[in-house]
């Protein structure tokens, strides 16, 4: 049976690596779009 603080810390965890993964898939997306804008450019 796992104790109150697993049950607390354990989603916790996971929910900041949610977090974390969305920041940088998000900052990752941003930079490839301007990549493609400045070769439609040239």
């Amino acid at each position: 049976m796992p104790s109150a603080a697993h049950v607390v810390f354990i989603p916790s965890v996971l929910l900041v690596g949610v977090v974390i993964g969305y920041v940088m898939g998000a900052r990752a997306v941003r930079a490839e779009l301007s990549k493609q804008k400045a070769r439609r450019r040239d």
